[in-house]
């Protein structure tokens, strides 16, 4: 298998993002990277990001959750941000992904959980939730879903996923740019591409649109549809926090909370002008709800 590494440099003195890196061995020969933040005997909350963006994410939440005590563990999903990126595309699948982050978790012994999951962080890691329960003390759920293909994504998925398959340079901070609701700065939209010196870097990028199941017989259906019996009988707290203008996942929240016991009576959070990547829209008052919800439910 053909594996790219992004120089070091490329990170070098990225705006908000001075956080040490780490690593972990999957497989004996893929490394993935790791942010690793605040107290170690802190509870811990797992942030997973989503497409096409990584854990720079999360710059904006990380010091509001250390502040209140809690160690931040956010994962570069491989093929992303500082994690290795296998060059052949077909190395990319749903289960593979999955079976990744169920390595990364269970190697670092993660246990106790909080999980904080968008877009593709959901659509991974409400798989891990449903597969082991007992791992996870919470979730919360900002602008994802677990989709089966039984119910059609709207038409601005298939817009996307057009787009992302067709585009001759797939402008990674340009997209992530285009799914906030508020403006990002060119250096913030920069700090997006620099995993990226160019298209070989974008394997993960650009097949992980293809991997959304929107149809009944797509390979991952029958798992995340084994998946969602397993969730609608999980109990512990589960919390949704979307943004208000994101028309991926508009009206998810709403699904998760009527599908999953957990989520009943919590205290659900629609964030007024947030998009898609609502943690760039909204970080620090995510990193506030987050918090709370944690030392509401302990």
């Amino acid at each position: 298998m053909e594996i790219l590494r992004t120089p070091d440099d490329r990170f070098a003195q990225l705006p908000g993002y001075a956080f040490a890196p780490h690593y972990v061995e999957l497989g004996g020969e893929l490394r993935m990277h790791y942010l690793d933040e605040g107290p170690r005997d802190g509870a811990l909350v797992l942030c997973l990001h989503g497409e096409p963006s990584w854990s720079y994410l999360y710059r904006k939440m990380i010091p509001g959750l250390v502040g209140a005590g809690l160690r931040v563990i956010a994962p570069d999903l491989v093929g992303f941000g500082r994690s290795d990126k296998p060059v052949a595309r077909e190395v990319y699948t749903y289960q593979q992904h999955v079976d990744w982050m169920a390595g990364f978790v269970d190697q670092l012994g993660l246990r106790d959980l909080t999980l904080f999951c968008q877009d593709w962080g959901g659509l991974i890691g409400l798989r891990l939730v449903a597969e082991d329960a007992p791992r996870f003390a919470r979730v919360v759920a900002s602008n994802t879903f677990l989709p089966t293909g039984d119910q059609p994504p709207p038409t601005a998925f298939f817009t996307w996923r057009s787009f992302a398959q067709t585009v001759a340079e797939l402008p990674v901070g340009r997209i992530v740019a285009g799914g906030c609701a508020r403006p990002l700065a060119p250096d913030v939209i920069a700090a997006y591409d620099a995993p990226y010196p160019d298209e070989r870097y974008k394997a993960g990028a650009r097949q992980f649109p293809l991997l959304v199941p929107a149809h009944p017989d797509d390979p991952a259906s029958p798992a995340n549809r084994a998946a969602w019996t397993q969730l609608r009988q999980y109990t512990r707290p589960f919390l949704t926090a979307f943004g208000d203008t994101d028309p991926i996942t508009r009206g998810a929240d709403l699904l998760l909370q009527v599908a999953i016991p957990g989520a009943e009576g919590q205290p659900h959070v629609t964030i007024e002008r947030a998009g898609h990547f609502v943690q760039e829209d909204a970080g620090e008052q995510l990193a506030g709800i987050v918090a709370d919800f944690v030392a509401r439910t302990r």
